[in-house]
């Protein structure tokens, strides 16, 4: 019995794998370690193969292609519906099996090595950001509770912080202080790893053309660029630039009945990451009416003029979204509308 379909269901060290011959029959639905996979993956003639798209799925997408089996990666709530009954590896795996067959599936494109070594680089930076996020909001708590307020803003926070360890102490209890200066040398000594790893995206931005490509589009800078172009890969998976768009989350989500359209606020089902950087770039944009009010481009202001001020940085996000999809299927800089 040849094997034609085989779905996986990764783990850690124990892995259920279910395959099925091109008739429809079960020839194997069983557990295998780590370091069997392989070997097992070896001694099969190349055949589709299904995972979910979670940890490590990427890895051993490239490791069974280098085998010469045809590897997609499927999100994990579009197996979900295939799941007969219960929660066992066995039946997950009899699921995915299933699922990788269906002609209309939707497929998660693998990544390379080469993306996920970037997408590392984002992930420690977004982790440091936080914990700096979440010192800095630390101190104003306990300060305030002592009636001591400071400012708005982190870089007022590392300047607080940097006179606590100078000796600029305030008058609370000695107990306080100390939790004080512990907190306060935390803070100094992150401030700095964040500037590191923004330096260290606008080097490895410089390498890659794509990212330069999407750098020249308004609102999108170095680390927007480079966490889009390491999370999409190729454009060109999408069809067209709303499905780019509704990858992110930025749509809005279609509860239209009885030939009644009903749209509601965005489905937020993308990559949270991304659609918070696009979001940000773009509220960056309007700050900017105040001051150089040519730098925005008319639609946006009109926008503006009719709707609340998230609301329009969110559509600004959508209809950059759509811009970066065109900008990396033509292989083109952007260039702005002209009425």
């Amino acid at each position: 019995m040849q094997v034609t379909t085989v779905g996986l269901d990764l783990a850690k060290n124990i892995f259920q794998v279910h395959g099925v011959s091109e008739n429809g029959e079960v020839a194997f639905n069983q557990a295998l370690r780590r370091a069997q996979l392989l070997a097992f993956f070896e001694k099969l003639p190349p055949c589709l193969v299904g995972m979910e798209a979670c940890g490590s799925s990427h890895y051993w997408a490239r490791e069974l292609s280098k085998l010469g089996h045809d590897v997609r990666l499927i999100p994990a709530m579009y197996v979900k519906p295939y799941v007969k009954r219960g929660k066992s590896d066995a039946v997950d795996a009899a699921a995915i099996c299933e699922a990788v067959t269906r002609p209309t599936m939707r497929f998660v494109a693998i990544k390379s090595e080469e993306q996920q070594g970037v997408l590392f680089l984002h992930r420690a930076r977004d982790l440091i950001v936080r914990q700096r996020t979440q010192l800095s909001n630390m101190l104003r708590g306990l300060l305030a509770e002592f009636g001591i307020v400071i400012a708005q803003g982190i870089g007022s926070a590392v300047k607080f912080a940097k006179g606590v360890l100078d000796g600029d102490k305030p008058g609370i209890p000695e107990v306080a202080i100390d939790v004080l200066g512990n907190l306060s040398n935390q803070l100094v000594a992150l401030h700095p790893r964040v500037r590191w790893y923004e330096m260290r995206m606008r080097l490895q931005a410089r390498q890659d053309p794509h990212v330069m490509l999407l750098r020249t589009i308004p609102g999108v800078g170095p680390v927007t660029a480079s966490a889009i172009v390491a999370t999409a890969g190729d454009a060109s998976q999408f069809r067209n630039g709303r499905e780019f768009a509704a990858w992110l989350g930025l749509t809005p989500l279609n509860r239209s009945s009885g030939g009644k359209e009903r749209l509601g606020r965005i489905s937020k089902m993308g990559d949270q990451y991304i659609r918070r950087l696009l979001v940000t770039g773009m509220t960056s944009r309007l700050r900017q009416m105040k001051t150089h009010p040519e730098r925005v481009d008319p639609w946006a202001r009109a926008l503006l003029e009719r709707k609340p001020v998230r609301l329009a940085t969110v559509a600004m996000a959508n209809k950059t979204a759509r811009i970066i999809w065109a900008v990396l299927t033509k292989n083109e800089y952007y260039r702005a509308h002209t009425a």
